[in-house]
């Protein structure tokens, strides 16, 4: 015998429950009242009942049930895609709310420099693959200064900088130190030298990337520390690769951070020198926010990415 159908307006102040909308998606899927209460995990009088409240809070009846089959009514078809969107809506909303609590499953927004994003990314990358396999990351490439505004307003997570960054509301975490090559054009009477006195850059043409990257302003600070007032010239690079590229056709030195120096050189046109110790270098690091109260999520994701960049013996594990 067929079910009689609900009659009257909809009420509009009726707002259907998601176990009821569930049990309406399930039944729609297997046809089938055990089966369909089998799939939520729930009785089959528990379906049934939620499934009637739903048709009796909208006044539309769903579902055409008879001793031997049940379909889908006219209406029952034509709401069916909107019920399957509010369930998958409630599911996306549920699987975000666990991993909110998780950062390092999920996405994670992480910025980058651009004279570690190059060198670094490509080890990083696989390897958080493999250590932490719940994480999606989504990497921003860009100078200091606009990462960490990102940071603060919350478009970005975390943030791998040289250090310090010294912002408030802002934590760091130091991950490891990486010594500053000088970057030689091939055939220099440095090259391949060892123990350069950093006094020699006052003797050497200089080139540096443009204003913002803080790899220029810590080229300039080996200068001041050395005492020296370095001969810069007119060319001024966007990117560390550019750099390289002026090294190699004569127009000066450079220098370039450890992790830089197997991709720069590869190519057998650059030559490199290593200053004298205590050898000038840089901090890299992890920072965000204090008040996204993830300090120990964070305090792994910085341990895992020094295990992987420490694994290339490039730079010293802080």
């Amino acid at each position: 015998m067929i079910s009689t159908t609900l009659i009257g307006m909809p009420d509009r102040t009726y707002q259907p429950t998601v176990a009821g909308l569930r049990a309406f998606v399930a039944l729609a899927h297997r046809r089938h009242f055990g089966t369909a209460a089998a799939d939520l995990g729930v009785s089959q009088p528990s379906l049934s009942q939620a499934l009637s409240a739903l048709e009796s809070g909208l006044r539309v009846t769903l579902v055409e049930r008879t001793t031997r089959r049940v379909q889908l009514t006219a209406d029952g078809v034509e709401l069916l895609p909107r019920a399957i969107a509010v369930t998958e809506a409630v599911d996306e909303f549920t699987s975000a709310a666990a991993g909110a609590g998780q950062p390092l499953r999920g996405v994670l927004r992480l910025g980058v420099i651009p004279t570690v994003a190059p060198y670094v990314l490509p080890t990083l990358l696989r390897g958080l693959g493999e250590r932490l396999p719940d994480l999606v990351p989504r990497v921003v490439e860009e100078q200091t200064a606009r990462l960490v505004e990102q940071l603060r307003t919350g478009t970005l997570d975390v943030a791998l900088l040289a250090l310090p960054v010294e912002v408030p509301g802002i934590v760091e975490i130091p991950i490891y130190r990486e010594d500053f090559v000088l970057a030689l054009p091939s055939g220099h009477a440095l090259a391949g030298r060892r123990r350069v006195d950093p006094t020699a850059l006052a003797d050497l043409p200089l080139l540096l990337l443009d204003e913002g990257h803080c790899l220029r302003d810590q080229a300039l600070e080996v200068c001041r520390l050395a005492g020296v007032r370095p001969d810069l010239g007119q060319t001024r690079a966007a990117s560390l690769t550019t750099a390289v590229h002026c090294v190699v056709g004569g127009l000066g030195v450079t220098l370039i951070p450890q992790t830089a120096v197997a991709s720069e050189t590869a190519s057998g046109d650059l030559a490199t020198a290593t200053f004298a110790t205590p050898r000038p270098g840089r901090r890299i690091g992890l920072v965000f926010r204090a008040s996204a109260r993830h300090d120990e999520a964070y305090r792994e994701l910085a341990s895992v990415i020094g295990d992987l960049v420490g694994a290339t013996g490039a730079v010293t594990p802080l």
